[in-house]
């Protein structure tokens, strides 16, 4: 059976078309030309909004860097034949069948559109919609009870400000008491600043001269009614501090030290015959000379035990949240961050804002604002697209030597470059490179990103959690620097890679799983559909300019419906052969814009070169912040831009506000202990075995936590806390443990822990919302899917290789 597509114009059409007319040049205003600006570059140049690009170069000339159009009078920009096509889209479809008898009947398009569910479907739907409804309502109602709770927190507690006091402690051993004000409290903190040795540093100890201490105990004085001390008593458990020696107390920084003491109970026998009692501090030193303290003291510490279960509990309603999409997910680390600090200040421990803000790694958020901007403007020159068809063509179309290509390179230049940055570049190559292919960008995405946390295991620089191992002055110190840890990861790094590649091969051994459920133009129609309706969404009706360009817009979203409604019901079309295909691809996707691209590359040039000047750290100057700030500032100038509103309305807000929500939310649950929790389980279980495995029971302890943990929460807090604990256990004689062994097992798991979860990993998330920026998005459970089965693969392998090469050979 034969089916032809034809078409004609039916006269009932005709006339909805007059509310689908578009602007005219002479209705458009300076200000909706300013809101057209702001619009991503694939819906700017669409057809559709002709009359605002005439009006745009009539009052302006061609200053913004569009492409022009050619000779023909034909955009550029690919897109002419899809509008061509959503322009007719009020034309109805007729389909001539003809059977076999040679019978022909035509089916036009109100045979097609009164096609009517049956009751049965109507039922069913109308049965989902109510659930739907009361789900919302329930949805609602929680969050109004977390807005509540936290709300009342917040108003009832006011900001902790820390009382500080200022002591002396005398010389060889005379002790030193400060009173404390409460004398009936379950436990109690004590904050010091002075001239401590910090765990990181080197010892440089001899027999002859004992490193200087600093003992601290609650005593507990019982009185009798006269007001004479009958008995005193040690509260606590000893606290003891090490401490610089003498001649260096001047040359040395101030060093931060926090314990909660918990206090003993009172002695009934004792407080039988006294009045009254007391609690003080007692300050004892071993050094010769006066040292100098900063005393902070907190007579309602956080309980770390309820803490952690606090802790738990708002991160286990953050993944609940994002892992069934209750609300999106930057709103929901807003709630989380939102409902920590809350609990902080039910506990009598409300940062202050400048706190709060401290807790924020500008760094981060100023390297991601940097490298978007630059994006964002090397975008306008059609490099991915002509990229991705450069990668179309040197892999001959075919799908796993291309996708082999893609996460090879990515790996590469993660391992030189953040793997941040790494995933801002390659994002938009990767869709463009799908598009061309008609391949589904998500799983293609999901694989590239995965080889950028691989690569950026490889070297110090690659990955935040390697930036704090190596950068650390005892490890540094041990034996660990660029090349050494390049060398120990590059084995395991290597056998990681083949690994995920068996994996992801098994995962998508059927071709299906890489392509549309339906055919490339109906996809391609959906997600057309999508983009123009979140950049309609984008704008406001607060203005008469936004409105028009909002409901021009939108008369392109109901013509795109359309066509898809007419697309469902036409036939497909077989597939032009690879050689055809190209050439259409290299016709429709050229260089647009050369200028700009050579003063993209400039930029570029000079932002990744101070890049690899940053792995080598007698080169440090800027940071990758800075470095990155720089290079969008310096394209900016070069480029002559003068609309930064249409520059900034490309940068991923939802992005960069997740990532400061989720810093504030990591700093609270470190806060009501968490981190802390997780690292004294780690290094109780270690110190409980035998001498013998202990070694073996180390790699395999800091390995698997490090990597199951930071699938679940930000790394860097994470690394932070271990790699204190490693450096406590190689440091403890008893133990007798090498150091790099620890290191290497740290950083595989913190880097490839990354990969288990949607937020697991910087890298993950920035690839999330470039994607969803571009039409695509994958939610939690579907890079759970994917991400976790391979993390736990990769830590298997990665197992075995620091077992064999440390445990069995002694490698270190």
């Amino acid at each position: 059976m034969r089916v032809k597509v034809s078409k004609r114009l039916w006269p009932h059409r005709q006339a909805s078309t007059k509310s689908d007319k578009f602007p005219q040049p002479n209705e458009v205003t300076e200000g909706a030309l300013q809101v057209w600006r702001t619009l991503p570059e694939r819906i700017r140049q669409d057809p559709s909004l002709a009359s605002f690009r005439q009006e745009h170069e009539r009052l302006h000339g061609d200053v913004d860097p569009l492409p022009a159009e050619d000779g023909d009078g034909r955009i550029e920009n690919g897109h002419h034949e899809e509008t061509a096509m959503a322009t007719h889209a009020f034309t109805q479809i007729g389909i001539n069948v003809t059977n076999e008898a040679g019978q022909v009947r035509v089916l036009d398009g109100r045979d097609l559109e009164n096609n009517n569910e049956d009751q049965h479907d109507e039922a069913e739907t109308h049965g989902k919609s109510l659930i739907r409804k009361y789900l919302i309502w329930f949805k609602i109602a929680v969050l109004l009870v977390v807005w509540c709770v936290f709300t009342a927190f917040l108003m009832s507690n006011n900001e902790h400000v820390d009382q500080l006091s200022l002591i002396s402690v005398p010389r060889n051993s005379s002790p030193r008491v400060f009173p404390i004000a409460t004398s009936d409290l379950q436990r109690i903190g004590l904050g010091l600043r002075g001239p401590f040795r910090l765990q990181e540093n080197e010892l440089a100890i001899n027999d002859s001269v004992p490193l200087p201490v600093l003992q601290v105990v609650v005593m507990r004085s019982y009185f009798d009614a006269e007001g004479m001390e009958i008995y005193i008593e040690n509260a606590t458990q000893l606290w003891q501090l090490d401490v610089v020696y003498p001649h260096l107390i001047d040359a040395t920084k101030d060093t931060k030290k926090q314990r909660t003491f918990e206090l003993s109970p009172i002695d009934p026998l004792w407080l039988a015959q006294a009045n009254r009692t007391e609690l003080s501090f007692e300050f004892t030193s071993t050094i010769d000379g006066e040292l100098p303290l900063q005393l902070n003291v907190d007579e309602c510490p956080i309980y770390k035990r309820d803490g952690v279960i606090y802790a738990a509990a708002v991160l286990c309603g953050l993944y609940i949240m994002i892992i069934w999409e209750i609300v999106n997910r930057t709103f929901a680390a807003i709630i989380a961050s939102t409902l920590s600090v809350g609990i902080l200040a039910a506990l009598n421990s409300r940062p202050s804002m400048a706190t709060i803000m401290g807790w924020i790694d500008v760094e981060t958020l100023l390297l991601l604002f940097g490298m978007m901007i630059l994006v964002a403007i090397l975008s306008e020159t059609g490099v991915f697209d002509y990229l991705a068809v450069y990668a179309y063509k040197i892999t001959n179309g075919h799908v796993w030597p291309l996708i082999n290509c893609l996460c090879l390179f990515t790996a590469v230049l993660s391992s030189f470059l953040d793997n941040v940055t790494t995933v801002l570049l390659m994002t938009p190559v990767t869709i463009r490179l799908c598009e061309v292919m008609s391949l589904n960008p998500v799983p293609i995405l999901m694989c590239m990103v995965i080889y950028s946390n691989i690569g950026g295991a490889l070297t110090p620089v690659g990955d935040p959690p390697n930036v704090i191992i190596a950068s650390n002055s005892y490890i540094s110190k041990n034996g660990v620097n660029f090349a050494v840890f390049t060398l120990h990861m590059l084995p395991g790094v290597l056998l990681v890679m083949v690994q995920t590649y068996i994996q992801l091969r098994f995962k998508f051994r059927n071709i299906s799983d890489l392509q549309f459920k339906d055919s490339p133009e109906v996809e391609e129609l959906r997600h057309e559909i999508h983009v123009w309706k979140r950049a309609a969404a984008s704008l406001s009706a607060y203005s008469k300019d936004e409105e028009l360009v909002r409901q021009t817009l939108m008369k392109k979203v109901n013509r795109l419906k359309r066509s898809l409604k007419k697309r469902m019901t036409a036939v497909i079309e077989p597939a032009p052969n690879y050689q055809q295909t190209l050439a259409n691809l290299q016709a429709k996707y050229p260089i647009r814009n050369k200028q700009l691209l050579i003063k993209c590359s400039a930029a570029l040039i000079f932002v990744i070169s101070l890049f690899f000047l940053h792995s080598v750290p007698e080169l440090q100057r800027l940071s990758l912040g800075w470095t990155a700030l720089l290079g969008a500032i310096f394209l900016i100038i070069l480029a002559d831009i003068e609309d930064m509103e249409a520059i900034l309305a490309r940068v991923e807000w939802s992005t960069l506000l997740f990532f400061a929500a989720l810093f504030i939310l990591m700093e609270a649950l470190t806060e009501l202990g968490l981190i802390e929790w997780i690292g004294n389980m780690t290094e109780h279980i270690i110190l409980s075995v035998g001498e013998d495995q202990r070694l073996m029971v180390a790699i395999l302890i800091i390995l698997w936590v490090s990597a199951v943990a930071s699938a679940f929460v930000d790394n860097i807090p994470l690394t932070t806390m271990m790699v204190k604990i490693t450096i406590s256990l190689a440091q403890n004689s008893t133990l007798n443990l090498p150091l790099q062994p620890l290191v290497w097992a740290l950083a595989l798991g913190a880097c490839l822990g990354g990969n288990g979860t949607l937020i697991g990993a910087s890298a993950n998330v920035v690839c999330a919302g470039v994607a969803e920026q571009h039409g695509y998005k994958f939610t939690f459970l579907q890079f759970f899917k994917v991400g976790f089965p391979i993390m736990i693969g990769s830590i298997i392998v990665t197992t075995g290789y620091l077992l064999v090469s440390h445990s069995l050979f002694a490698w270190h």
